[in-house]
């Protein structure tokens, strides 16, 4: 037997230059925010986004390249899992976040301790002067959108797992033009907003909240079209296609968020509210 001959469950990955290099452009990142803020130049900035994109490209080929070896052992695939879950409760908090900025302003807003704010907005949400989306219109659109792409992939998800290549093609294909069309709609609608992100606490809330939004959507299409040019190269089975299950639940995700999103500041924020102490 060799003297390094594997006999453990574990993958112990070769030594790689990608987290050092992330963690250098990242710092480039942070540096170049910096300056760009303070108006002396933005080409550090975008010279550190490139070196992250670069970076997780080739990282992220790496470990493609180690499942396709056969690295990716169940107990590995298990460590994967709990990774990726926890990713998933992260993002879930970080939206936490931008709902509870919009509730607090939902809420507080006569708050009679809080005098600019009660100044800002007349004492009312939405706000004074502001011209909120119609519901029913391209924000029900959108969510029409999004829910049939989450019974597309639900879809590809099932024939993978039976064997069948054009359902899984077909289903990863149509998840990946309906995420497209989401992005082009959203994009339609921040054109047509009456109001801004700046100059109002609607406005701010409103872009974050959905902006990141949609930023997580375009993500997820990329994170599908990855996972449909492996499928396309025969890299996923029935038994092997951990890639494929992270970008379903990822979609899943994003798919409940703007559910939530939906309900809360498209339907019930257009309501309006006045409260009085």
């Amino acid at each position: 037997m060799a003297a390094h001959a594997k006999n453990h469950d574990y993958h112990l990955v070769n030594p790689s230059p990608w987290p050092a290099l992330g963690g250098l452009a990242a710092f480039i990142i942070a540096v170049g925010g910096i300056l760009w803020m303070r108006d002396v130049t933005p080409w550090v900035f975008w010279a550190g986004l490139i070196a992250v994109l670069y970076t997780m490209y080739a990282w992220w080929a790496d470990v493609i390249r180690e499942a396709n070896a056969g690295d990716h052992t169940p107990v590995v695939q298990i460590h994967h899992r709990y990774g990726m879950i926890l990713f998933i409760v992260s993002e879930i908090m970080f939206f936490v976040a931008w709902f509870w900025a919009y509730f607090d302003g939902f809420f507080r807003v006569d708050d009679i301790e809080q005098f600019a704010r009660v100044a800002a907005t007349g004492g009312v949400w939405p706000p004074v002067g502001i011209e909120v989306f119609d519901p029913w219109h391209l924000p029900i659109f959108n969510t029409l959108i999004l829910l049939t792409s989450g019974t597309t992939i639900t879809w590809a998800h099932h024939a993978l797992l039976h064997d069948d290549r054009e359902g899984l093609k077909w289903g990863l294909i149509l998840t990946v033009a309906l995420g497209a069309l989401f992005t082009v709609v959203q994009a339609i609608e921040y054109a047509s907003a009456g109001f801004s992100f700046s100059g109002n606490i609607y406005g701010a809330t409103f872009f974050m909240a959905t902006g990141f939004h949609g930023f997580h959507v375009l993500v997820g299409t990329i994170f599908l079209i990855v996972c449909l040019l492996r499928a396309l190269a025969g890299q996923f089975d029935a038994k092997n296609h951990l890639g494929f299950e992270f970008a379903a639940w990822y979609w899943h995700f994003v798919d409940v968020v703007w559910l939530f999103l939906f309900a809360s500041i498209y339907v019930w924020g257009s309501w309006g509210v006045v409260i009085t102490h």
